[in-house]
This record gives C-alpha cells, structure tokens and sequence, in this order.
C-alpha cells in the first residue's frame, strides 16, 4: 500500500502531520490526522498545591495560556468554596477577552487569510503572513496592531502577557487602576475601529469557495448564559447534529455526558457523547448554540452569517467567519469593560482557607472552544489526580474525517500536488488547532505510532 506524507503541516500552533494511504489503484484507501506530541502537564501536576495549578497550566501553551490560567482558577475556587466578587470577575473576564483578542486576530490574519487572499495555489513561499504582509501592508499593519491591544490587556489584567498569573483562588491579585485603564479604553476603541472595518473582508472570504470540503456533520458543546454569548459564566449546552438541545451542564457533571476516548495512529485524544454522537467545540458550536452575541456589531454579523449558513452550520470552513465574529465581539466587549466604572473597583478577591471540597472542575471557553480542568486533591490540597479535555481534541473526530473528505477530493492517480497538499491543510487550519495543549495521553500509549486503516 502506497502512503503520502505530509509533515509537517504549517501555520498551525505545535506539531502535526497528515499520513494518506493509497489502494493499488492509486485511489485513497483512508487517510488521518496525525500527532506524535506528548507532553505531560497532567502527571506531573500530581503532587503539587492546587493552588500552584493556576501557575502552572499556562505554561502549556503560549498561544492561549489565559484560558488555562482561568480554568485553573475557576477550579480552584470550587475546591476552596470561594466565589470572586464581582469586580474579581469582571476582571477575569477582562483578561479572556484578551485572550480572544489576540488569538482570533492572529489566526484570521496571519494564519488563514494567507489562504484566501493569495489564493490556496500559490506557491508555499509567497502564501503565508509575509507574503500577505507584501500584498496587503495595510491589513498586516491592521493585524498588528490589533493583537498589540490584547497583550497589552492580557499583561495589565493578568501581570504578564505570555503567561498570566494574577487569577487565584477567590479572584485576581491586583486591581486595574485607573490610568492603566484609560490607557487600554483608547486601544480598545481603536481595536474595534480595526474589527469593524474588518469585517468587510471577513464577510467575503469565502465568496467563491465551495464550502462543502471537508464537510462532516456532528452535533455541538458550548457555554452560554440564557442564550448570551459567554466565555466565563454559565452552563455548557449541547446540540445534536440536526440543531436540538439535548442537555447541558456545569462542573463535574460533564462526566455524565462526554467521554474521552484514544486511536491508534494519535497522541492526540478524542472526545464525544456518551451514546457515541461526535461532537466539535470553538467560534463555529458557539455560534450555533447561542442565541445572541450580546453586542451591536458582533449580533449585525452573525445575523449576515445566519442568512449564509443557516441557523446551525456545518460547514468546516465557515469556522472562519465565526471566528472573526467572536473577534468582533471582543473588541465590542473590552469597550463596555473598560467604560464598566466598576473595573477599577478594589473588591477583587474573596479570600480561601481550607480545602473544602476535594474536586474541583473548572470550565471557560477558550478561543478555539470549550476547555475543562478537573482536580482531584488530597485533604491538605495536594492534587492526586489532574484530567485536562482541550479543544483540540474535542474537535479530533471531526479534523480527522474533514483529513480523509479533503484527501479523497483532491488526490490524482496516486499523486499529490503541493496545492493540494494545502487545501488538505486548510481543512485542519480551519479549526485553528493547538497540538501543545491537546497533547496529553490517556492510559498506555504505545512507543511506536502507526497510522493504521480506520475501521469504521
């Protein structure tokens, strides 16, 4: 049996390949996903304070180390039996939004547009943020500066703008004062200007593309708040694969509803319903799951995106446009947060004592969707046992199967083209995966990985 590679698969965060095999017949027999990454965040937390977790996790990845921090956070608090005051909140808030920010900036601009502003043909040196930036200065500038604003937000709320360390158990260690404040509402404005203006090409990117590549239908897991967008509060709620809400839940209950599960030819985890639906995660389930964006720019846009996809897409692509939305929704956002008199307030934190409940479950949505840390610790707050269920894996199934779809559509008596190769890894930038914090192991993984023929 013939096999084509590709490795590794650009312009995404951390490492993945694509392996395709071939029949005799130069047609494609089955084709995967690919990670060989194994980092081991969830061992070698075992033994450490849980307090140390919030600390800790964002060190997994530099992309989106808020979200991390946050979940810890939010864990932590369930395990002291402390809620932050409102002001600690708003700040936590604050700092995700950042975090959204900056990400869905760079992975619109930098990541994917290449794609579709060069065109998916053209040749691998001039498609990628260079070439964008010679083709398109404006938007590359735009693009910048835009992710400048949340680092910027990201350092002041968290402390730092790579690995934030200010959420802990009750709330945030420092208050945003006021002049740093006023500094971040001119960026914000400024922010917003660049989004609105953005959409503009967002709304057109995929004019032209057939959106039905990659194409697989799964149901959907996000967190809303009485049908509000949300990414800090509220419970998680599921759709199946034709649009019905078929649950939700908070806290350790996700266990009763999704189950994480390996393959063969993968480091990377899988997860799915229980029952056995597949399911996907990130600004695409978002968006089918909420009824509002909450704000005026960001509800107008997904109003538009509504009339193209239709109340609950499918389409893997279309991740693009519910992803700039979120965008949008940001920048709209941090300018209400940063106007929030209250921001500014010194009631941050409530303070924690003894351990009060022995596990802790953390939940937030991360820009690239919905992120649990699960804690179990001893009496004196020692963790025993640490579960992390990222995005990325959530999503696994559904880049997996979007692989082999593309794969079948694009492979030619047994050759690949270097064009090709690309709308292969369109499929998986789609969803902007993260391979750092989608890799950790359950159970024996084995030393040796081999992509084998799927059997279903």
């Amino acid at each position: 049996m013939k096999e084509i590679t590709i490795s590794p698969v650009t312009r995404i965060e951390g490492h993945a390949g694509v392996k395709i095999y071939l029949n005799d017949q130069g047609e494609v027999d089955s084709a995967h996903f690919q990670v060989v990454e194994l980092r081991g965040f969830e061992k070698f937390l075992v033994g450490a304070a849980i307090e140390e977790a919030p600390r800790i996790t964002p060190r997994i990845c530099g992309i989106c180390p808020s979200a991390h921090h946050l979940a810890a956070a939010k864990a932590t608090d369930r395990i002291f039996g402390v809620e932050p005051p409102a002001t600690g909140k708003k700040l936590r808030e604050l700092l995700n939004v950042g975090q959204f920010t900056h990400s869905h900036a760079l992975h619109f601009f930098m990541l994917a547009a290449p794609d579709f502003i060069l065109g998916h043909d053209a040749p691998a040196e001039i498609r990628n943020v260079v070439g964008l930036a010679r083709h398109s200065p404006e938007i590359a500038k735009k693009a910048i500066a835009v992710r400048k604003f949340g680092q910027r937000l990201t350092e002041a709320v968290g402390g730092k703008p790579i690995h934030p360390a200010n959420a802990l158990p009750g709330g945030m260690s420092a208050p945003l004062t006021e002049g740093k404040r006023a500094e971040l509402a001119v960026m914000a404005d400024e922010a917003l200007g660049i989004a609105r203006e953005g959409w503009d090409i967002a709304r057109t990117l995929l004019d032209g593309v057939d959106t039905g590549i990659g194409a697989i239908k799964t149901g959907f897991l996000g967190m809303t708040n009485h049908g509000l967008y949300s990414t800090c509060e509220g419970p998680v709620a599921m759709l199946g694969p034709d649009g019905g809400r078929i649950g939700s839940f908070s806290g350790p209950e996700y266990t009763n509803f999704i189950e994480e599960y390996s393959e063969d030819w993968s480091y990377l985890k899988f997860a799915r319903f229980k029952g056995g639906d597949y399911y996907r995660v990130g600004p695409l389930a978002r968006l089918n799951i909420v009824e509002r964006m909450g704000t005026e720019h960001a509800d107008a846009a997904l109003a538009e995106y509504r009339e193209r996809f239709g109340t609950v897409a499918q389409a893997a692509l279309a991740y693009h446009l519910a992803r700039y939305i979120e965008f949008l929704a940001s920048c709209e956002r941090a300018v209400e947060l940063l106007s929030d008199p209250g921001i500014t307030g010194s009631d941050i934190r409530t303070p924690a004592g003894k351990v009060v409940n022995r596990r802790g479950v953390g939940i937030i949505e991360a820009p690239r969707g919905t992120l649990i840390h699960d804690y179990t610790v001893n009496e004196a707050g020692i963790i025993e046992r640490c579960n992390l269920i990222v995005a990325t894996c959530q999503n696994n199934y559904a880049i997996d199967r979007g692989v082999e779809d593309m794969a079948r559509r694009v492979v030619e008596n047994g050759a690949l083209t270097e064009g090709a190769a690309n709308r292969i890894e369109m499929i998986i930038r789609a969803y902007d995966p993260c391979i750092s914090c989608a890799t950790h192991a359950i159970g024996r993984m084995p030393l040796k990985i081999e992509c084998i023929r799927r059997r279903t």
